[in-house]
């Protein structure tokens, strides 16, 4: 089962797009034989941010899996133990949680009594770390610790994934849960206001860490030899650390992403 699971973990995401290391993206990762693909794909991801509405993003479907060197659409690394069924890995993957201020609603932010003329952008970052991975009959269990080495947030993030894969036909379904702890330096950077803020004028919002739960159901289908269609969604339930930012779109308690993408194998 476990062979029809590898070129999506591009495609799944924990808060923005790569970073999305979940177990379901990394099992459909496992699905293809040959070593290198290469692709495009869509993600629409509903924003968290006030005003900002639908984020729509083409995306890079580039994969390569090699004995101890891969890479899988935004995140790369190495294999430093391979089993049959584990695996530990020293991962580089992109963080993109950041955003412009000019995307951002005027009026929603106002409404939230901020002045959006005294906000600064937040940075896009990349995250360093180790995941580990168990699979088995009963599915795939994933440990991950990542950390900023770029010092946009300067923070780090601990996640837990399951997913387990069906197969219907020639389709492979890949249900999954996950949860996600932020630490303080990460949340309060992508959904506080920021110390220069303050000084302008900006109400202080320090939220501090966060847990950020979330579902996912992803899927793979060959299309003759070489092509494969495939694509995801996914759910994240906010935390009140988020929701009650004054970042954060009024009356929003979760984020929706849906990803589409084709990719051809070598």
């Amino acid at each position: 089962m476990f062979k029809y699971l590898v070129s999506v973990p591009l495609l799944l995401p924990t808060l923005a797009l790569a970073q999305s290391t979940t177990s379901s993206g990394d099992l459909i990762a496992k699905a293809n034989d040959d070593r290198w693909s290469i692709g495009v794909a869509a993600s629409v991801r509903q924003s968290p941010y006030a005003g900002e509405g639908t984020r729509v993003r083409p995306v890079p479907l580039l994969t390569y899996e090699g004995e101890r060197i891969f890479w899988r659409g935004l995140t790369g690394g190495v294999h430093v133990v391979q089993g049959d069924t584990f695996s530990l890995d020293a991962v580089l993957s992109g963080r993109f949680d950041g955003f412009d201020i000019k995307d951002l609603g005027r009026r929603e932010l106002q409404a939230n009594g901020v002045d959006p003329e005294r906000l600064d952008d937040r940075d896009d970052g990349l995250d360093a770390g180790i995941t580990a991975s168990w699979s088995s009959r009963a599915g795939e269990f994933k440990l991950s610790a990542l950390a900023d080495v770029t010092d946009a947030s300067g923070g780090y993030e601990i996640a837990a994934d399951y997913a387990y894969a069906l197969k219907w036909g020639r389709t492979t379904v890949i249900p999954g849960v996950g949860v996600r702890w932020m630490s303080d330096d990460l949340v309060n950077y992508y959904h506080g206001t920021l110390d220069e803020e303050v000084a302008r004028g900006v109400a202080r919002y320090q939220p501090g860490s966060a847990v950020v739960p979330q579902v996912s159901i992803a899927f793979t289908r060959p299309l003759g030899n070489k092509w494969r269609l495939m694509g995801g969604v996914d759910y994240k339930f906010l935390p009140d650390e988020i929701t009650d930012s004054p970042l954060s779109e009024p009356d929003t308690d979760g984020s929706a992403g849906l990803r589409i993408g084709i990719t051809r194998s070598f």
